[in-house]
């Protein structure tokens, strides 16, 4: 089993920046993908970006530019910078964490509300 714990959340003006962190725990195998997700009320959960264990990532559309995911694998944790920070960007973000061996692992999840 694999443990996530996610933080970083609150409440920021539009136009800000915010970075969530997650630390993973447990029998965690490696190569695996570490990643980030977002539901917001009303909508399914979504991917917002993803990295893998040789740092390769990948984006939503509507976060390129914006966001940049970054890991330190040897102490398993995962981060996420926000920039320009839109009221659609309010969502509940979800650590999640996925390997061929096992998976996939989720964190209970962090809200970030952007005012306007």
């Amino acid at each position: 089993q694999v443990q996530l714990v996610e933080s970083g959340g609150g409440l920021v003006q539009a136009g800000g920046s915010l970075t969530l962190s997650c630390v993973a725990s447990g029998s965690i195998f490696r190569p695996n993908v570490m990643g980030w997700y977002r539901q917001a009320p009303g909508k399914q959960r979504e991917l917002v970006a993803e990295i893998t264990s040789g740092a390769n990532t990948n984006y939503a559309d509507s976060v390129k530019g914006r966001c940049t995911i970054s890991r330190d694998s040897a102490k398993n944790w995962v981060y996420l910078q926000m920039n320009s920070l839109k009221s659609e960007d309010t969502a509940v973000y979800y650590c999640n964490m996925n390997s061929a061996r096992s998976g996939p692992y989720w964190g209970k999840g962090t809200l970030v509300t952007v005012s306007s």
